[in-house]
């Protein structure tokens, strides 16, 4: 009589279960994983029920004296333990204690290359109680000091590599803002953190510093571009930090994991989720100066790396890079990301291994984030109405041409249906809020959409183009308005146009991003017209560019038009000139391309057009 039931009710689990991975077949995957950020969530409502404040510079601290003697950094070969990190960032702190005017709250702006030291000034502030401002070291000139300016520093720490890039701005440098540099050898006017730290303390500094007053004190400024034009700095909080942190080990990282960092640290992907991810693990990270494709592979085999932090270019560069004999003779098993495409992910996984890819999507400032803990080829996350309970989003239908959300009669936006493209918005709410930008709130309110689908309600603009297929799978489809992407970065448009506006000869410019084959993003291409019985100055264009630009949002193709066209709205059209591309076989204006060698643009013509299309000249 047993055996019969027992049959049965196997059968009739075997059956459901049939069913489920017919009907529901990511069923487990997302229970597991949202189970895990359901647990995390938990952990910090009860940090706040208990009135801890509980950070992540508290974790480094706590894992300081558990495992002092782990390796927390290595770099080019050089160990530095947890007790290393949190005896050095002590001496940061104590030279400002002694040697400046630094109070709790302040901000210090810091523009470092990766090294130890970033983490250690970083650290070493916070313990301070001051909020530190990344500047991200590829901008010069104006756009430099505009961060600078809006962040409203009270100190500034140079990296010695970075030094040349401050002189240039130092005597517009607002009033007030001490500048230090690490290094030995300052120009007149800098102070030399270098040499202090030399002399100073590395005792532990008075917790009543460091404290947060809240979850939702500001922690870091990042910076990042947007339709404005200039960088704008992004605000971060404590929460947020601590929700970055939690990447790694949601994605299934764990304390022996070795992590390879060669994304910039001044970004959040590279600091938050990367260091802040080593943290939250008690983990070992390996810290690259600069991304090389070259040595990427032979360093994961010198230091035993486990998982990598990569963006898509880092992906597809190492695909171009000649094929070796041993390329799966690696123990890394994780790579967490985004902004990989469907065909480089392919031959990724077929040339370099059984390599777990997490994708996932998340503006640095947002209040969404989306995750592929599926492994689905080409998408950037998963939704489900478990996921919808936790983050409220929507895809709505959007007019490109006039480059705003389509509202229907009654004035409501309208979702898209699955498998047609549309503008990702989050739902501002008490738990999912925007904390927004420094500076000027025009900057903040210009990301938030209101009214959408009822009075009153608020939602966060991605600024980001999304399709969701029959299984709920997310892809990323292209940015709107007036950024792209190219070289990993976010270019605003306005601030290239209004760089090269400069130019005495030059009437109007307007820039975009066109598709260029077998490149990830797109690359940057100005369509000027000249002011009357002006000629044009290739030589001085280049110039113009490179001094006022950081490297990725130089333009690398010129069009010269007779007339710029506009919308009904007056403003500059690209819609068309996008699609057009920069073709010499579709456009009779004259166009150019950026020749770095002989540091001028030079005629577009078909044979160069062909050489770029087969990937012979390098962009």
């Amino acid at each position: 009589m047993l055996l019969p039931w027992l049959t049965g009710l196997a059968a009739g689990i075997g059956f459901l279960h049939f069913l489920q991975k017919l009907v529901f077949p990511y069923f487990w995957d997302d229970f597991w994983y949202l189970l895990k950020v359901v647990r995390y969530g938990i952990r910090l409502e009860m940090y706040v029920l208990k009135g801890e404040l509980f950070t992540v510079l508290d974790k480094f601290l706590s894992l300081a004296k558990k495992q002092p003697q782990k390796p927390f950094i290595i770099y080019e070969g050089d160990i530095y333990t947890y007790q290393d990190v949190d005896k050095r960032s002590s001496r940061v702190a104590h030279v400002f204690l002694n040697h400046s005017t630094l109070k709790r709250g302040d901000t210090v702006a810091l523009l470092m290359s990766n090294e130890p030291d970033f983490v250690h000034v970083w650290f070493g502030l916070a313990k301070l109680g001051c909020v530190v401002a990344f500047l991200n070291s590829n901008i010069v000139s104006n756009s430099l000091l505009h961060c600078i300016r809006s962040c409203e520093p009270r100190a500034l720490v140079v990296g010695a590599d970075l030094l040349g890039t401050i002189e240039e701005i130092l005597p517009r440098i607002p009033e007030g803002i001490s500048v230090w540099a690490m290094s030995d050898s300052v120009p007149r006017g800098v102070i030399s953190l270098k040499e202090k730290l030399r002399t100073a303390s590395d005792k532990p500094v008075a917790r009543s510093h460091l404290v947060a007053s809240s979850l939702r004190s500001t922690h870091v400024y990042i910076f990042t571009s947007g339709t404005t034009g200039l960088p704008k700095a992004a605000v971060i909080t404590q929460m947020q930090t601590l929700k970055g942190s939690a990447g790694l080990w949601a994605f299934g990282c764990t304390a022996n994991d070795i992590i390879y960092i060669t994304l910039p640290l001044y970004h959040s992907s590279g600091a938050l989720l990367g260091i802040g991810g080593c943290i939250e693990l008690g983990a070992t990270c390996v810290l690259k100066k600069k991304f090389s494709a070259s040595q990427f592979w032979n360093d994961c085999r010198k230091y035993n790396v486990t998982v990598f932090q990569y963006i898509g270019e880092l992906c597809h560069y190492l695909c171009k890079q000649p094929k070796r004999e041993g390329e799966k003779d690696h123990q890394v098993r994780l790579a967490v990301g985004n902004g990989l495409r469907s065909d480089v992910w392919r031959e990724f996984l077929d040339r370099f291994g059984n390599i777990k890819i997490c994708e996932f999507y998340g503006a640095t400032e947002g209040n969404i984030c989306l995750v592929n803990h599926n492994g689905k080829i080409g998408s950037v996350g998963r939704t489900n109405f478990l996921h919808k309970l936790l983050f409220t989003f929507d895809l709505i239908k959007y007019d490109l041409q006039k480059d705003e959300p389509i509202r229907n009669e009654q004035g409501w936006c309208t979702p898209v249906k699955k498998g047609e493209p549309g503008l990702l918005i989050s739902r501002v709410t008490e738990n999912n809020p925007f904390f927004g930008y420094a500076g000027n709130k025009k900057h903040t309110e210009k990301k938030l959409l209101c009214d959408v689908f009822k009075k009153g309600d608020v939602y966060f603009n991605t600024g980001d183009l999304m399709v969701q297929d029959q299984e709920n799978f997310l892809y990323f489809w292209d940015r709107i308005g007036d950024t792209f992407r190219w070289k990993g970065e976010n270019v605003a448009t306005t601030e290239v146009a209004d760089v090269i506006g400069m130019l005495d000869f030059i009437q109007e410019t307007n820039v975009y991003g066109v598709v260029v084959p077998d490149y990830e993003g797109k690359a940057g291409m100005a369509s000027i017209t000249l002011k009357p019985n002006k000629s044009l100055d290739l030589e001085k264009v280049y110039e113009q560019v490179v001094s006022f630009l950081p490297a990725y949002a130089c333009p690398r193709f010129l069009r010269i038009q007779e007339k710029m066209e506009t919308t009904g709205t007056f403003k500059l059209q690209k819609f068309h000139l996008v699609e057009e591309g920069f073709s010499p076989l579709k456009i009779s204006d004259p166009l150019y391309f950026m020749d770095n060698l002989k540091k001028s643009y030079v005629p577009l013509t078909k044979e160069l057009y062909d050489q770029i299309m087969l990937g012979e000249v390098k962009l």
